[in-house]
């Protein structure tokens, strides 16, 4: 039985190829032994996904099924799976799967296995209307939200957990959010749910009145003064540039996590920006229990989730969107009229 699915067969900048995703039909997948079989509901739109199709990161596996913020029913199930059955919603994140052997993962850093496998870059993922996946990285999902609001918590909010915990955030900190995204925007409102003043900085003025309504008590541009100097900082923006100007509104001691897997270009730091023992940390990936700490703190915390959804034939001009920072929250690949 064939399934419809966007494909990537050559990476390319959108400016040489403004529709990289052409839609096909697949051979329907079937879960192999320890697998789940979701259809798909949607799934979320990721900056990630727009380096993937450009070729920022190096391709993998072509043709490529990109997408990695899954939330869909299980349809099937291979030999050997007990915890989910027919019926059951779940949720599908980044990280497809790690060794669970190697040093890392034996210390709880499954994150930075080298060995691990990513959804929609190693693996076909979730632009199409069912994906295979390890039932040991599924995810019950928050009953609260609706698929199209549940899909941006399996990456923009899981990874946003994570940047918070890198960045050492503690309840009543200054936290400053460089960039204004899909992860962003649930990140003020975890922030704010510990009692955090949020300063958001960022050129969009749809995006400085959006982080407003939020509860950010002040929004600007990189350039300009907040009104106090920050204790925590997250970077959002893939610019190497946003990086070192965040570090100019860090406090002596604070912390700066980077929440790219790219960069526009190198890093280059001058040594008095992270002088007075300022901390600079990546953000690499994220760990199951990332995942579960997150839903469940979702569960409880009514979080307002913006979304804009398209169909198959409007992922490729939501990518292109997301490129020139006009998405308001996050995008979502919405299949089957789900809301």
């Amino acid at each position: 039985m064939p399934m419809q699915a966007l494909i990537l067969r050559t990476p390319a900048p959108l400016a040489v190829q403004p529709e990289p995703l052409t839609i096909g039909e697949l051979p329907l997948p079937s879960p192999r032994p320890g697998q789940v079989r979701l259809r798909v509901g949607a799934c979320a739109i990721c900056h990630t996904d727009l380096h993937i199709v450009e070729g920022d990161l190096p391709a993998q596996a072509l043709p490529l099924i990109p997408g990695h913020q899954v939330v869909g029913v299980v349809d099937a199930v291979g030999p050997g799976v007990t915890q989910f059955r027919e019926g059951d919603r779940l949720g599908l994140a980044w990280l497809f799967e790690a060794d669970g052997t190697c040093p890392r993962c034996r210390e709880g850093k499954e994150n930075l296995c080298p060995n691990a496998r990513f959804t929609g870059y190693h693996v076909p993922g979730g632009y199409a209307e069912a994906v295979v996946a390890p039932a040991a990285f599924a995810y019950h999902l928050p009953a609260r939200y609706a698929a199209v609001e549940a899909a941006p918590l399996m990456c923009a909010g899981i990874i946003g957990y994570r940047s918070l915990r890198q960045a050492d955030v503690n309840p009543g900190e200054r936290v400053g959010l460089f960039g204004f995204g899909a992860s962003a925007h649930l990140v003020i409102q975890v922030a704010r749910h510990w009692r955090c003043e949020v300063y958001v900085f960022t050129r969009s003025p749809d995006h400085r009145e959006m982080s407003r309504a939020l509860g950010a008590v002040w929004a600007g541009g990189l350039e300009d003064q907040a009104p106090a100097e920050l204790d925590r900082g997250i970077v959002f923006a893939p610019s190497a540039a946003v990086v070192t100007g965040a570090l100019r509104h860090l406090r002596r001691g604070g912390t700066l996590a980077i929440n790219a897997i790219h960069l526009d270009r190198t890093l280059e730091i001058p040594y008095e920006e992270v002088y007075w023992e300022r901390t600079i940390r990546s953000v690499a990936n994220a760990t199951r229990r990332d995942g579960r700490d997150f839903l469940a703190l979702a569960g409880d915390v009514p979080l307002q989730i913006s979304t804009m959804p398209v169909g198959l034939d409007g992922v490729n001009a939501a990518l292109g969107a997301l490129k020139r920072g006009q998405i308001r929250g996050a995008a979502v690949l919405r299949f089957g009229g789900q809301a």
